[in-house]
C-alpha cells in the first residue's frame, strides 16, 4: 500500500513530491528514503534518535493485548464515529491515522469503510513494521507528530489520534475543509482498580486542559464516553502494563512480582472519552 498513498506525502526535507523506483521512495530533489522489507518507510529526519518511541516489548505486549480483544468496543465506536463523520458523498475518504501504533485501530476504521484509504504513521518503527501490515489498504511510515509532518496539505478527510501526542497546527493543514478530527484519551478512572494496586501513571486532573490546549484551532464539537468492564488473566495484566506509560517509569521485576499475587482474573475497568473536532472556522460555518 506504500505507492497508493505517496500521491498523499511530500518530502519531509523540501517538502516535494515522493515516488517510489527500485531504490526506495525520493523526491524530484533527490532526497532518499529507503523501504524496509515489512513495507514502510522511515520519513524521519536528522541523527538524533526519537527518546519516546515505543520499545520493541511495548509494542509487543501492545499487539498481543489488542489481538485479545479487550479493546474491541473502543474500536467499534470509533469505526462507527468515523464512518458517520465521512460525507456519503466522498467515494475514497483519506483517513489519516496520527501516532498509529500497531495500527490496531486505523484497521478496524477501515474494515467498517470499504472505500477508504488509510494513512498510518508513528514515531516507532517497531510499532510501524506491524502498522504496514494492519489493513490491506493501509500504507505506512515513520514520523515525528510534533515536527511537521511528510503529508501534503488538505489530504485527509479524517484525522484519528488514540492515546498519541497531538500537534493541531499540523492536523488543521492535512485535513481538507469540513474533515474532522477523531480524539481518544484515557478518562480518570482508566485501567482502574490496576492503577491504584500497583501504582501505575494515572490520568491527572490536567488532561482536559492540555488535549484542548494542544488542540487550539479546533472546536470539540461532540463528544462520547466508551466505557466498559474486562476480565484479564495475570498474562493480560503484564501485557497492559507492559504496553502503557508505566512501561518506562515502573520497575518491571517488582510488577511482575506484584501480578503474580493476583487472582487467576482481575475486572478492571476500561474508560476513555473520544471527541469530535473541527477548524474553528469550519464549525462556526455550520448553522
Amino acid at each position: 500500500m506504500l505507492a497508493d498513498i505517496l500521491d498523499h506525502l511530500r518530502c519531509p526535507v523540501c517538502h516535494d513530491g515522493l515516488r517510489l523506483d527500485a531504490q526506495g521512495v525520493r523526491c524530484g530533489r533527490g532526497h532518499a528514503f529507503d523501504v524496509a522489507r515489512q513495507g514502510y518507510v522511515s520519513l524521519l529526519t536528522g541523527s538524533q534518535a526519537p527518546g519516546t518511541a515505543d520499545s520493541p516489548a511495548m509494542v509487543a505486549a501492545r499487539a498481543d493485548f489488542l489481538a485479545a480483544g479487550h479493546y474491541a468496543p473502543l474500536a467499534r465506536a470509533l469505526a462507527e464515529t468515523i464512518g458517520a463523520a465521512i460525507p456519503p458523498a466522498v467515494e475514497s475518504p483519506v483517513v489519516a491515522d496520527a501516532g498509529a501504533g500497531t495500527g490496531y485501530y486505523v484497521g478496524a476504521v477501515l474494515d467498517a469503510a470499504p472505500g477508504a484509504t488509510g494513512i498510518a504513521f508513528d514515531i516507532s518503527k517497531h510499532a510501524v513494521k506491524r502498522a504496514a501490515r494492519a489493513h490491506e489498504r493501509v500504507g505506512a511510515f515513520v514520523a515525528d507528530v510534533w515536527k511537521p509532518l511528510p503529508v501534503k496539505d488538505a489530504v485527509a478527510d479524517v484525522v484519528m489520534n488514540v492515546f498519541a501526542p497531538r500537534n493541531g497546527v499540523e492536523f488543521a493543514r492535512i485535513m481538507r475543509p469540513g474533515g474532522h478530527l477523531i480524539v481518544v484519551t484515557p478518562a480518570g478512572d482508566h485501567l482502574s482498580p490496576l492503577v491504584r494496586e500497583l501504582g501505575l501513571l494515572s490520568v491527572d486532573e490536567a488532561k482536559e486542559h492540555r488535549v484542548a490546549e494542544s488542540l487550539r484551532g479546533f472546536t470539540e464539537t461532540d463528544r462520547r464516553e466508551v466505557r466498559f468492564e474486562m476480565a484479564l488473566t495475570r498474562e493480560d495484566v503484564a501485557l497492559v502494563v507492559g504496553m502503557g506509560p508505566s512501561a518506562w517509569h515502573k520497575d518491571q521485576d517488582h510488577l511482575t512480582h506484584q501480578i503474580r499475587k493476583f487472582p487467576e482474573w482481575t475486572p478492571a475497568i476500561a474508560s476513555f472519552r473520544l471527541s469530535i473536532f473541527q477548524a474553528a472556522a469550519q464549525s462556526r460555518a455550520i448553522p
